[in-house]
């Protein structure tokens, strides 16, 4: 027996026309420094479901220790059918972010997971050091090797008139043994308290990462459907765009992550994991794609 919530979110669950799956605790768990992914019950189905049916989707993480590519790349080594440019990672939003901005130059704190996306832009990438020179932009992300002099080079180009952003401000990722601490949120603290800058983010759940995606989607972000574990992230993105809002229990999010929260801010749907997603689209939706699948290869005869 369903309530009337329910019925409405399974409504607009046969209406979405896209996806974006978390990564970390939705489709696959690894340890602390996110090695070592393994699939979680229903994960791979559900991906080859929407793939066969044509239904867009993006896979979306906050971790920026890997590129998009790579990132991608370890998921079909685990065994899920990711292409490469169905992987988003914080880094992706920012060049979004940056080439709307005119950014021509920003210093990044981490690794080559958000240094080759910019590269790849034709954005320069100025490395952490003093006299490193005016920036458009400072960028925050996975570092672990972070010490006090990346700490005075960053404050210096915030000085200096570039604008802060963060690829995440959550805390934690899940991993299989248990909440991972991240580096983006405690070095973005630093140089705020530092500097008093304002800070923006990249990646979830900000509105600037749900739009980047529903743009790689080719959707809007109201007809999107958002799916991830973590009650700070995926839930909070899909509400601020009006998306539909599906969390899953297999990561951060577990029994009573959501029960202190206003209706509001409540998931649309609260499943144990992508198996049961996957138990609902197969039983409800297999008709509403089908046509979905039908009316695009007869558009796409029709063009060419």
């Amino acid at each position: 027996m369903t309530t009337p919530d329910e019925d409405r979110a399974r409504k607009r669950l046969r209406n979405a026309r896209g996806f974006i799956f978390d990564m970390d605790g939705t489709l696959v768990l690894g340890d602390r420094v996110n090695h070592g992914l393994r699939p979680l019950p229903g994960a791979v189905l559900m991906l080859e479901w929407v793939r066969d049916r044509g239904v867009p989707y993006v896979v979306f993480t906050n971790g920026t220790n890997r590129s998009p590519a790579h990132f991608a790349q370890v998921l079909r080594d685990a065994g899920l059918p990711v292409p490469d440019d169905r992987m988003m990672t914080p880094a992706s939003s920012a060049v979004v972010m940056f080439t709307k901005r005119g950014y021509k130059r920003v210093m990044v704190l981490g690794g080559r997971g958000m240094t080759d996306p910019l590269r790849e832009a034709g954005i320069e990438v100025v490395l952490p050091v003093a006299e490193a020179g005016p920036v458009d932009a400072v960028f925050v992300g996975w570092f672990p090797e972070f010490r006090m002099p990346e700490l005075e080079a960053a404050c210096e180009a915030v000085w200096g008139g570039a604008s802060l952003f963060s690829a995440s401000e959550t805390p934690f990722f899940a991993s299989a043994g248990g909440r991972a601490l991240g580096t983006s949120r405690a070095i973005s603290a630093m140089i705020r308290s530092l500097t008093g800058c304002r800070l923006r983010v990249t990646g979830k759940p900000s509105l600037d990462a749900l739009r980047a995606a529903a743009t790689r989607l080719g959707v809007p972000a109201k007809d999107v459907a958002v799916v991830g574990d973590d009650p700070l992230l995926e839930v909070p993105m899909a509400h601020r765009g009006h998306a539909l809002a599906i969390a899953v229990a297999t990561g951060l999010g577990g029994a009573g992550a959501y029960d202190h929260l206003p209706a509001e801010r409540q998931p649309h749907l609260r499943l144990r994991g992508v198996d049961e997603l996957l138990d609902l689209v197969t039983t409800e939706l297999p008709l509403f794609y089908a046509l979905e699948s039908c009316h695009d290869r007869d558009a796409r005869l029709r063009f060419h």
